[in-house]
């Protein structure tokens, strides 16, 4: 196994918003991807008071071989999930929140209209929070896509994870590279205002040539931004790591996806998908009054 470099050390959390966040998230029993996949920028991220939300449960029907949200045969869904998730946003009072869901390959329409449901309400119970949604890919299923987008988020990421090469090898076999080339691209031919993200993990083997094709593919189907980040191997019965790529590359690339037309690009050891999400708002801004 590799030893981490010094720039992937992380905080320790703490600090009282971090409590009350944590506090509240178990009052209403609702669950987040930061804990549920072990996300490096937790303390961080609930200190400061932000989250993202996880929808329908903590098992998900898939088994990608990166993630530590934990599979197998989901429960029923709570219908009143879609409410407390409302509800507690506005306790919160969040000026951007990210809500997202495990797969449920169980379920007709793989949970859309329970996710649509939630953003309708987030948005009903707190006007000035803007929503950005991760979501699964839905099987593909354009309808199922529609619900989401119906419901207008400012921002629908839907995430690439890995290079065409490595796609089988690292995500779940329903996975597929060119199935979420065609959600990304479904979302923007349903609705052009919408903002569209992706992200990719390094240190799974891919190299530069390939992580460059996939940033081109996402470009030619008009995904506004992306986010780039370093895999760590939850556990042992996950993927290892091939490679830790150093700070420098990740700016090498980060001004290389500037030029290609992302209009936002975020990269970084630690990033996630959801990492620093409303520094995009604020970069929207300066880019309208420009």
């Amino acid at each position: 196994m590799l030893a981490r470099p010094e720039w992937l050390r992380v905080k320790i959390p703490s600090g009282e918003n971090f409590v009350n966040l944590k506090n509240t998230l178990r009052d209403q029993n609702l669950k987040t991807v930061c804990e549920e996949a072990s996300c490096p920028n937790k303390a961080e991220c609930w200190s400061s008071g932000n989250a993202t939300i996880m929808l329908m449960g903590k098992i998900c029907t898939r088994g990608c071989k990166f993630c530590d949200v934990t599979t197998g045969r989901p429960s029923m869904l709570d219908g009143f999930e879609p409410l407390r998730v409302a509800q507690t946003l506005k306790k919160w009072n969040l000026k951007y929140v990210v809500i997202t869901s495990v797969c449920r390959d169980d379920l007709e329409d793989g949970g859309a209209q329970h996710f649509a449901e939630t953003i309708r309400l987030a948005k009903l119970y707190c006007p000035k929070t803007l929503v950005e949604t991760l979501i699964p890919d839905f099987d593909g299923k354009r309808e199922s896509i529609g619900k989401i987008v119906k419901e207008e988020p400012l921002v629908i990421s839907h995430n690439i994870e890995t290079v065409k090469r490595l796609t089988h090898e690292v995500r779940d076999f329903r996975a597929n590279y060119h199935k979420s080339l065609s959600v990304l691209k479904t979302i923007k031919e349903q609705n052009s205002k919408i903002f569209t993200k992706s992200s990719l993990m390094f240190g799974l083997g891919e190299t530069e040539d390939e992580v460059i094709e996939t940033a081109k593919d996402l470009r030619k189907n008009n995904v506004d931004i992306i986010t780039l980040g370093q895999y760590l191997q939850p556990s042992r019965r996950h993927l290892p790591v091939r490679e830790f790529i150093s700070p420098e590359k990740f700016e090498f690339y980060k001004k290389m996806f500037q030029k290609m037309g992302f209009l936002y690009v975020v990269a970084g050891p630690l990033v996630r998908s959801s990492y620093k999400a409303l520094d995009f708002v604020n970069t929207l801004r300066k880019i309208k009054s420009s």
